[in-house]
């Protein structure tokens, strides 16, 4: 690898050029875009963090736009289930890259029946049911209360759904600007009454991967926002017959596979859209700020990394 790659921070000024600021975080599928749906990736590496080693990083470019591309669930395949993602190690990664915004997606069932598989969703709000996750950046510190409103970057929202809009103008899957997203702990998926349950707490979408992201990218002031490519149905919200072998074992209906592929593959087009849209804008959202209060009181610094190890006002 080139000398000047080797550093976390000189990963992002390929050939001197300014950084980007901008990570999309693939889910369910990244791992398998048609050819040159990223564009050409000039360089990757992993980056070691407190937390172990990140997922590794790309530095893209397509049409003259850089962004930093990182697979979750794995390379080649899916090779680690959603309760076993390093998420502090990939946003602690993200944070020491110089990423500002996050665009993530991910792939839930169906709960409210206003959405179908292959339709995309751009939740606002979230429930998290997961139990076993390490979820903060401040364990032991005087640090960390912080609102969850509004849930993701209402900026980064508003340019995904003028992309999607564009992308979508004239036809083709289903767009939705809201939705409650709840978050299980997986790997299994959810039974019947887990899932009434959850339609009770007013879920339209479950997944597994969203949660603890969205909260540790607050922890850091890294904007985030969420698109949901829907797979299948939850269990229970249409009398699905076993199909041994088939994905998910038969939750999604036969023939509407090809609809949520489609889906998928739309998603870095309108992801990275949305980039271009807000790149060189400067950021004036709760995001940016989240840890401000601590700063003006003197107990933090600038620096995040002395945010995470507890040394007061950092360096």
């Amino acid at each position: 690898m080139d000398r000047q790659l080797r550093r976390p921070d000189r990963l992002l000024r390929y050939g001197g050029d300014e950084a980007p600021r901008v990570l999309l975080l693939g889910g369910s599928g990244a791992y398998a875009l048609p050819a040159g749906t990223l564009g050409e990736k000039l360089s990757s590496r992993r980056v070691r963090t407190p937390y172990g080693l990140s997922n590794p990083v790309h530095l893209c470019e397509i049409a003259g736009f850089r962004f930093l591309f990182l697979s979750r669930h794995g390379e080649k395949g899916y090779e680690k289930t959603a309760p076993y993602v390093n998420y502090r190690a990939n946003i602690y990664a993200a944070k020491s890259l110089g990423v500002t915004r996050i665009v993530a997606w991910t792939g839930p069932g169906a709960i409210s029946r206003k959405v179908r598989p292959g339709d995309l969703v751009l939740p606002d709000d979230l429930l998290d049911f997961t139990r076993n996750r390490p979820s903060t950046f401040y364990e032991g510190k005087g640090i960390g209360f912080l609102r969850q409103y509004p849930v993701f970057c209402e900026t980064l929202r508003s340019a995904l759904l003028r992309a999607a809009k564009q992308r979508y103008e004239g036809g083709g899957a289903g767009i939705h600007f809201a939705g409650t997203y709840a978050c299980t702990e997986g790997p299994r998926l959810e039974t019947p009454a887990e899932i009434r349950f959850l339609a009770r707490a007013g879920a339209d979408l479950v997944g597994m991967t969203l949660c603890p992201e969205a909260f540790l990218a607050r922890e850091l002031e890294i904007c985030y926002a969420p698109v949901a490519y829907v797979t299948n149905y939850a269990e229970g919200v249409r009398k699905m017959p076993y199909r041994t072998g088939a994905l998910f074992e038969g939750m999604l209906p036969p023939g509407e596979a090809a609809a949520v592929e489609a889906a998928k593959n739309t998603i870095p087009g309108i992801a990275i859209a949305a980039a271009r849209a807000v790149a060189g804008q400067e950021r004036d959202c709760p995001c940016a700020v989240s840890m401000e209060r601590y700063r003006m009181r003197g107990v933090i610094g600038p620096d995040f990394r002395g945010w995470v190890a507890g040394k007061g006002r950092g360096r």
